[in-house]
């Protein structure tokens, strides 16, 4: 499969199924929300490393998670019977997503990749996204303390993840599985989480057919889905 070069000119993307079998679907193009908000609803994503150009996946399968097919593991029920971290929402987006890219960074240099896929680029785009209302953080607090968090997009019912980090032991498990059950206490039906790790597996994440992916998306992200607008605990 050739992997399409989008035009500087108009905002548009190929058709997902026209991904290579690694998922990559087109390069080029801008970080601009126009693109972005497309780009998720029509399930794809950036995803390149520093000085290279942008790279859109629209992998197959994709891994997601069912909000009703989260599993809590016996060992975090202590944490949340005891109340052991606070988690709010949309406290502190710029702190949780430069945390991600440190995160990213330590991930990448262990790869012997250069720098962090989280670019200066990508934290302006998405803190952007966040002060229009579609992009959202999660913050774990112990005490006074940021432990842990993520972050990511929210259309319509559907919640897109984008990266998570932690500083204290489960925390940013804590975050995720709290976000789950705020999700589908307000109605959202699917998780998106792109690609598989053994980590969201664990919690009940599972691949599906892309095509089975685009159908949700069609359904409950669609172009005019509005911002949702800033979480409130």
């Amino acid at each position: 499969m050739p992997v399409y070069l989008l035009p500087d000119d108009e905002i548009l993307f190929p058709p997902p199924h026209l991904a290579t079998a690694e998922g990559i679907l087109a390069v080029g193009g801008d970080l601009s929300t126009e693109r972005l908000l497309k780009a998720y609803r029509n399930g794809i994503f950036p995803w390149f490393n520093p000085g290279e150009p942008i790279l859109w996946w629209s992998p197959d399968p994709r891994f997601v998670l069912y909000p009703s097919e989260l599993r809590i593991a016996k060992s975090m029920r202590p944490y949340f019977n005891q109340q052991k971290f606070k988690v709010t929402f949309d406290q502190a987006f710029d702190r949780v997503i430069k945390a991600c890219q440190v995160r990213a960074s330590e991930s990448d240099r262990r790869r012997r990749a250069i720098g962090s896929w989280i670019t200066k680029d990508m934290i302006t785009a998405y803190t952007t996204l966040h002060e229009q209302g579609y992009a959202h953080s999660v913050e774990v607090w112990e005490e006074e303390q940021l432990v842990g968090g993520l972050y990511g997009l929210a259309i319509g019912k559907i919640f897109f993840g984008e990266s998570m980090f932690t500083q204290v032991s489960n925390a940013s498990k804590f975050g995720f599985i709290s976000l789950v059950k705020w999700l589908e206490e307000r109605g959202f039906v699917l998780v998106d989480c792109q690609q598989e790790t053994r980590h969201l597996a664990s919690l009940g994440a599972r691949s599906i057919p892309r095509r089975e992916f685009l159908s949700w998306l069609e359904r409950f992200a669609g172009a005019e889905e509005p911002a949702p607008g800033k979480w409130k605990n």
